[in-house]
């Protein structure tokens, strides 16, 4: 865990992006942190300027609710997920897709890039793990082991592995270091509930929500519970470290969204009052704005924060 000064938290300035034609189910930054990504009910995939609020594209072409969207480390590329079947990949620079990727039998609902960039994991109601190459958009791997449909995933960003969450309320860490088929994984238990959502920090801590109301923050290389996060009265719909790791965003299927420091399992901040249910939290790369998502179909929330009454204006 980070030792570092205890952050202070402080909401400057709340910004509404209202164009949405259904509920936003996902939310992400790029790496520059100058583009929001949303995801939405009505099948579409929106694009934002961050800083003002402006409109950039909005993409059609998925035949069903989009359930995850997510930039790649490199910045060039976006994919998102749909009830549809299928992973869609995206030119960012042309907002143009590249190609559908196919294989699901069920809906997919989660999507991640490797850190190089040059992988993508994807699972879903099939209750499988599909890993694809992004330049050929072939399939490499099936990872299959999961009882229960694949809610979550997020590569590792310190070693060559993925994390699932399956509604069998388990964790897998699959090691994909090696070249054969058949793909060792580890299972971390804790959760009574369905594992909704899960979050690697910079340095490889795993942070995890779930159906019991709770989040678990996991140490993966020891397979140790390090704190556990308690005060959320529903369930746990996302999830995010700031990029300093001292603190976790989020969002339960309620109308608040809860700050918590990472360090203490202490809850610094609970947001709320302006929102319809949240389903999505982010914060952007320099840890300045966290965003939400509700299920009021029009607004988006960014709330500005700060870690130091030193730290410049923005």
């Amino acid at each position: 865990m980070n030792s570092g000064v205890p952050a202070t938290l402080a909401v400057r300035r709340v910004t509404f992006f209202g164009r949405h034609g259904g509920e936003v189910n996902s939310s992400a930054f790029s790496p520059d942190g100058q583009m929001l990504l949303t995801g939405s009910e009505d099948g579409c995939v929106y694009g934002w300027e961050t800083r003002s609020g402006q409109l950039l594209w909005r993409l059609g072409g998925h035949t069903g609710p989009v359930k995850f969207c997510r930039f790649s480390p490199d910045g060039h590329l976006f994919a998102s997920a749909s009830c549809d079947c299928t992973v869609r990949l995206w030119d960012v620079a042309r907002a143009k897709c590249l190609r559908v990727l196919k294989g699901h039998q069920r809906s997919v609902e989660t999507v991640s890039f490797s850190p190089d960039s040059r992988q993508l994991a994807s699972g879903g109601w099939d209750k499988r793990v599909m890993l694809w190459e992004v330049q050929s958009g072939q399939m490499l791997r099936l990872l299959v082991g999961h009882r229960d449909s694949v809610q979550s995933s997020d590569f590792s960003p310190t070693v060559n592995c993925l994390a699932t969450g399956s509604w069998d309320s388990t964790i897998r860490i699959w090691d994909l270091r090696t070249g054969t088929p058949a793909v060792s994984h580890q299972a971390l238990e804790g959760h009574s509930g369905n594992i909704s959502c899960l979050c690697y920090s910079a340095s490889g801590l795993l942070a995890s929500g779930s159906w019991d109301k709770t989040i678990h923050i996991w140490k993966p290389t020891t397979s140790s519970l390090l704190i556990q996060l308690k005060g959320h009265v529903t369930w746990v719909k996302s999830i995010a470290f700031s990029p300093d790791e001292l603190w976790l965003a989020s969002a339960g299927y309620s109308r608040m969204v809860k700050v918590w420091d990472c360090n203490t399992g202490k809850c610094l901040e609970t947001l709320k009052g302006v929102l319809d249910v949240a389903h999505t939290c982010a914060f952007t790369p320099d840890g300045k704005i966290l965003v939400s998502g509700a299920a009021d179909q029009t607004r988006r929330r960014i709330s500005r924060t700060t870690k130091s009454p030193s730290d410049p204006q923005t």
